[in-house]
């Protein structure tokens, strides 16, 4: 299949972010304004950036062919992100805002010191290039498949655009075209399933055709004790993990973070329904798919039921979704190499423009780092086991500890690196030397319990320990004073610092309203020109048109002459 309509869809919109990422250039004038928005994010904008973040065409690819060949139970592991969220939001994400720190590795090397923060630094960039990575592999390989174009010059050329407007534009530009793909992908995803249910005959002749055990909630290996694992995992992740940080110190208080973490928890409580029926629904319809061939699921049924135009719409919504997780990632990176490698050890010294072209550059070097992984990809297994067994062997032993930091007086540095090390260390063990050695594997459910307890049961440990002892750790003790003082200075900030946040804000929102009535525009264009589906077509344009209103209603809300309004007006509007 390779329809121009199709390829026009893909590059107008590209074309579009890109524009995004340049008009963007211009507002990043530090470091807070480029990774951080200056602090003062509105929550709804965070909750949702967050969300894109999240997941990307993987999920289609990699979860989609858990569908197909499962069932329910791809939702169900699903639900366990917003289990994480939940508890994330009650308890965590509100203490990260707390912290006052711009980015997790800053909180690390106060709280636990210089070394424990270099060492998460290095794993943490190896592992989050690594997982980005393998994320930009599927897109390519539904670009390839679909419009005919070569797999590798599609991976190299995708890549390098998602790099391109990151590192341009910084974190709004991220965020902004964030909301531009939650909407596309949204929009998209709600023409397939009716359609999809259609091609399938009905709901009932859906359920009827269904294989045995299909609707259950837990399904072949993805066992209790895995769902059990997957959702401590989840835990870590959305708790810890340095993309969602950023999110939750980038809004303007504790209460804001924690309405991000919980947009986040009910956007995954009814997304994974709407995205894995239709793998679900085309194994009713063609059940020969095997091996990696079910990885194709989802792109299969947009194939069988979306007209050119449409088809085009699909994939730039799962392009985008994966750029959206990516490039995110790619501003973490570049936040966490600039200010806590470049600027804390290389460069303490370094000015704002000096920084600013360092934060650029780093999130070029790391953006063609992602796009190596993603050529090997198919040589190291298939995305779903890449997945799943990278998350069971680094996310614990590297996620746990800071999260346990924010709550524990008496976790010293030196635990920290030992729990890690010794996590990592058996983690490994069982996934990749015990198979070699004597031909002992963990199923998934072992394996992704091994991942989580392990870690937890140290730092379980270590904190009994500590208490019988009544000891309390040094580190922690010189991190209360290093707050106190950060939390006086950050009272006191300039009116041009005031007034430049403001005015980015206000560009942003505006963007975003901009970026959200162009949208509705190409899909009336698209419903006119395909001439199928076209009150569905124009009844989703309207909603997003009528969306669209809601960012510029607050956009008008900000003023900027009077920077002490304008920060109080800020925080009002965030909370």
């Amino acid at each position: 299949m390779n329809s121009p309509i199709d390829t026009i869809v893909i590059f107008v919109f590209s074309a579009f972010v890109l524009c995004i990422g340049l008009v963007f250039a211009r507002t990043g004038k530090n470091l807070k304004s480029f990774f951080a928005g200056g602090e003062a994010v509105p929550w709804v904008i965070g909750g949702l950036s967050l969300f894109m973040s999240f997941f990307s065409a993987g999920t289609f690819v990699a979860w989609g062919s858990i569908a197909y060949n499962y069932g329910w139970v791809a939702i169900t592991i699903q639900w366990t992100m917003c289990i994480g969220a939940l508890i994330s939001g009650l308890y965590i994400a509100p203490l990260w805002k707390a912290t006052g720190n711009l980015t997790a590795a800053e909180f690390i090397k106060e709280r636990l010191g210089a070394t424990v923060q270099k060492t998460y630094i290095y794993i943490f960039m190896l592992v989050s290039l690594f997982i980005k990575g393998t994320v930009l592999y599927p897109v390519a390989k539904l670009v390839s498949a679909s419009l005919g174009y070569p797999l590798i010059p599609s991976t190299i050329v995708l890549g390098l655009f998602m790099i391109a407007y990151t590192a341009v534009g910084g974190l709004w530009a991220v965020m902004v075209t964030d909301i531009l793909q939650f909407v596309i992908l949204t929009a998209a995803v709600l023409i397939i399933l009716p359609l999809s249910l259609d091609a399938a005959g009905g709901l009932a002749k859906f359920e009827a055709n269904a294989q045995e055990g299909f609707f259950n909630l837990i399904n072949g290996e993805f066992t209790l004790g895995f769902v059990f694992a997957f959702t401590l995992y989840h835990i870590f992740y959305i708790g810890g993990n340095w993309t969602f940080v950023q999110r939750y110190t980038s809004v303007s208080s504790p209460k804001a973070a924690k309405k991000v973490a919980f947009l986040f928890a009910g956007l995954y409580l009814i997304s994974p329904v709407l995205w894995m029926l239709p793998p679900m629904i085309y194994k009713t319809i063609n059940p020969s798919l095997t091996g990696l061939d079910t990885e194709n699921a989802y792109l299969e049924i947009c194939k069988l039921v979306l007209p050119p135009g449409l088809m085009g719409l699909m994939l730039t919504g799962m392009y985008f979704s994966t750029s959206a997780s990516a490039n995110t990632t790619l501003n973490v990176v570049s936040a966490v190499f600039t200010n806590d490698i470049y600027k804390g050890i290389i460069n303490p010294a370094a000015n704002d423009r000096k920084l600013m072209g360092v934060a650029r550059i780093s999130s070029w070097l790391f953006g063609l780092g992602m796009i190596i992984i993603a050529l090997l990809v198919p040589y190291i297994g298939g995305l779903v086991n890449v997945i799943i067994s990278v998350g069971a062997i680094t996310g614990g032993p590297i996620l746990a500890p800071p999260i346990w930091a924010l709550f524990s007086k008496s976790l010293t540095g030196r635990a920290t690196l030992v729990i890690t090390y010794v996590s990592l260390i058996i983690n490994l063990i069982f996934k990749i030397v015990l198979p070699f050695l004597i031909d002992f594997k963990l199923s998934r459910a072992e394996e992704m319990l091994v991942g989580v307890c392990v870690p937890l049961f140290l730092l379980v440990v270590f904190e009994a320990r500590a208490w019988f002892k009544k000891s309390v750790s040094p580190e922690f003790l010189q991190y209360q004073q290093t707050k106190a003082t950060r939390a006086n200075v950050n009272h006191n900030l300039s009116d041009e610092e005031i007034t430049e946040t403001a005015r980015q804000n206000k560009f942003g929102l505006q963007v975003i309203a901009f970026a959200l009535a162009f949208t509705s525009l190409l899909l009336i264009a698209l419903g006119f020109i395909t001439e199928d589906n076209l009150p569905l077509l124009l009844s989703i344009a309207a909603v997003i048109l009528l969306l669209g209103y809601i960012p510029w209603r607050a956009s008008t809300k900000i003023i900027i002459s009077n920077p002490s309004s304008t920060n109080k007006r800020i925080h009002n509007i965030n909370d």
